[in-house]
C-alpha cells in the first residue's frame, strides 16, 4: 500500500477520521510516555479546572499522525513538522474527528503543506495546527 504522491496530491485535498477517546487509550499513552499527569489520570485531582479528566493533548494530536500516515498522502509519508494549537481540552468518551486539508504543494522539494484540525462532537476545533509533510516517491 503506497499513499499517494506529490504528482497526485491536489490543493484542497481532504481526509478525515473519526475516534472515541477512551479511558484505555489515555491510560496506554500514559504508559508509553510516562506522562501520568493527575490531570489524564487521577478523578479525584483538579476537578476544579476542567470539572473531569482530561486526555493528552499530545494523544490527540497523535490521531493526526495516523490521518497523515494511513490516508492523506498515507502510507509512507514523512511527517517533517507540525504545529498545534490546543483550543479544548478533550473528555473520555468525546468523539473527535481528525481532519486534514492538502494547502500548498511545493513539487521541487517534495513537499506538501496541510492543514490539521480536531474536532469534538459538538463542533468545536479542540486542535487547529499546520503539518509539513513528504509524501512518498512513486
Amino acid at each position: 500500500m503506497r499513499g499517494l504522491t506529490i504528482d497526485e496530491l491536489k490543493i484542497g485535498d481532504r481526509a478525515y477520521f473519526e475516534k472515541i477517546v477512551s479511558e484505555d487509550d489515555v491510560y496506554s499513552f500514559a504508559e508509553i510516555t510516562g506522562d501520568f499527569n493527575p490531570l489524564h489520570v487521577d478523578e479525584k485531582k483538579y476537578k476544579d479546572v476542567f470539572k473531569k479528566r482530561i486526555a493528552h493533548g499530545a494523544l490527540i494530536a497523535g490521531y493526526l499522525s495516523a490521518c497523515i500516515g494511513m490516508y492523506l498522502p498515507g502510507p509512507g509519508t514523512i511527517y517533517l513538522s507540525q504545529n498545534s494549537k490546543f483550543n479544548l481540552p478533550v473528555y473520555f468518551g468525546d468523539t473527535i474527528k481528525v481532519e486534514i486539508e492538502v494547502l500548498e504543494i511545493y513539487k521541487n522539494e517534495n513537499i506538501a503543506k496541510l492543514k490539521t484540525t480536531c474536532t469534538n462532537s459538538t463542533g468545536h476545533k479542540v486542535l487547529t495546527g499546520e503539518a509539513f509533510v513528504m509524501p512518498p516517491s512513486k
